[in-house]
């Protein structure tokens, strides 16, 4: 994927909601102030790497105490999340997509899931987590009456490139694929290949080589 816009690398985004995770768990706690070097070891990473990822977004108000959790919080919300609120559809309500709505729903007021989409008779019409099943055939004309700007896909890697053409008729912006079948896109339309597989595997790979020295 290309640089974010506004030129702040692809890396950092994602470091940056690491670290606001990693935040509002320590504000949570009645932590108050956290130094780089400490957000850098719960994240593996140096403190030159820290620092640097924030002032790439402008913050640079590290005290004797370390930085404010609470501002620092905000601050970064400032840069991920939009305005609005955005909608998300799960495609695919199968054992996978049950688990991301159950899980995200909840994380961020800022990104909500508000449908998903089947072709199995017993999901259509009924709810998932407080979430409403529609047909995949009613999917384009539900992405505009409920305003849905972004999708997951969860639906078995062999259809997953029939969506290809319906997401981008409903004008959707943002794709997370959950499949391992690689999706492509026009210019316009951010997609993220998510393979579980071959994650695991590089996991896998690295804990063997660790075994062998």
């Amino acid at each position: 994927m290309a640089n974010i816009p506004h030129g702040i690398p692809e890396k950092t985004i994602e470091r940056l909601s690491e670290y606001r995770r990693t935040l509002l768990a320590s504000h949570k706690q009645g932590i108050t102030h956290i130094f780089s070097h400490v957000l850098a070891g719960m994240h593996g990473i140096t403190a030159v790497q820290v620092r640097r990822d924030l002032m790439l977004i402008g913050f640079s108000s590290d005290t004797k105490k370390g930085y404010d959790v609470k501002v620092l919080i905000e601050f970064i919300g400032r840069i991920l999340d939009s305005e609005q609120p955005m909608n998300i559809a799960v495609l695919g309500m199968g054992h996978l997509g049950q688990a991301i709505s159950k899980y995200f729903n909840g994380k961020n007021l800022k990104l909500r899931i508000v449908a998903a989409f089947d072709i199995d008779p017993e999901k259509v019409g009924s709810e998932i987590n407080s979430i409403p099943i529609f047909h995949m055939e009613e999917f384009e004309q539900r992405v505009e009456a409920l305003d849905i700007s972004l999708v997951i896909v969860s639906l078995p890697s062999k259809v997953a490139p029939d969506l290809v053409v319906p997401i981008i008729n409903a004008g959707i912006k943002g794709v997370l694929n959950f499949t391992s079948s690689p999706l492509s896109f026009p210019q316009g339309i951010v997609v993220e290949n998510y393979d579980i597989t071959t994650l695991l595997e590089k996991v896998a790979y690295f804990v063997k080589e660790g075994e062998e020295q």
